[in-house]
């Protein structure tokens, strides 16, 4: 679990909530179902137009992937490359035994190849290709948030034309009960369209981006590392090599 999306959420809500309690404590006149209906409806509409729907349908699965945590370290994984190094400069044989005690998907299917006898180039084509492509299908969900922060504002604007239809029709018939329901229609869906984007859709689109910065920097790392340990460089210099893929206060030395 993410636990600064939580918070970030949680904080926002409670600002939201605290500011209408210290207005007034009649939580009730922000409530409306047929604005949030003309909002959220709306914009899944929007989006079901704008995206093929094998990508509406991943909309659950791109929410978990925003709050999952990661908790990758950077320097961990200089660790994790400097030791298969060492192990691949004892032999293949040792360098597949190893391949086992890898966590790393991405970095253990490199070894492989390094095991399989790849060429240098082949590994390294190969390798880059699969992060272009985890890079366009993320992307894609960080697009979906994205449009459905800019659509929910903008079907708040919808929902407040029609509120503002009603409450004017009211003016000819005389009614006070259209007007109110007109006027209440008209603010408190630009006040959901509003919440929505600024709260959850947009924040989102951009921690998915921030995530596929950091996974490919991991990539990136791993690819570097691969390619070292099938030139069977030694671990000091796997080590200072990869080093430059993350933040100093990570580094370590090699000693030896």
């Amino acid at each position: 679990m993410d636990i600064a999306t939580l918070v970030g959420i949680l904080l926002g809500l409670v600002a939201i909530v605290g500011s209408i309690f210290l207005m007034t404590p009649d939580f009730g006149m922000f409530g409306s179902a047929s604005s949030f209906g003309i909002v959220f409806g709306g914009m899944l509409a929007s989006v079901a137009v704008a995206f093929p729907l094998k990508d509406v349908l991943q909309l659950g699965a791109a929410m978990g992937a925003v709050f999952k945590g990661n908790n990758d370290s950077l320097g961990g994984l200089v660790d994790e490359a400097v030791e298969a190094s060492e192990v691949g400069r004892k032999g293949i044989g040792d360098l597949e035994n190893h391949i086992g005690s890898i966590k790393s998907f991405f970095f253990k299917d490199g070894v492989q190849m390094v095991v399989d006898g790849m060429s240098l180039d082949e590994m390294s084509e190969i390798l880059n290709t699969r992060i272009d492509y985890r890079e366009l299908r993320e992307k894609t969900q960080a697009g979906l948030f994205k449009s459905m922060g800019t659509m929910a504002p903008a079907w708040g604007m919808v929902g407040t034309l029609i509120g503002l239809v009603v409450m004017l029709s009211g003016f000819g018939e005389g009614g006070t009960d259209s007007l109110g329901a007109g006027m209440s229609a008209a603010l408190i869906t630009t006040l959901y369209g509003a919440i929505f984007a600024n709260l959850f859709f947009l924040p989102m689109a951009e921690k998915i981006n921030a995530r596929i910065s950091f996974s490919s920097t991991v990539q990136n790392l791993q690819v570097e590392a691969v390619r070292l340990i099938q030139q069977k460089k030694h671990p000091i210099i796997v080590r200072e090599k990869l080093n430059s893929f993350i933040p100093p206060k990570e580094w370590k030395k090699e000693e030896g």
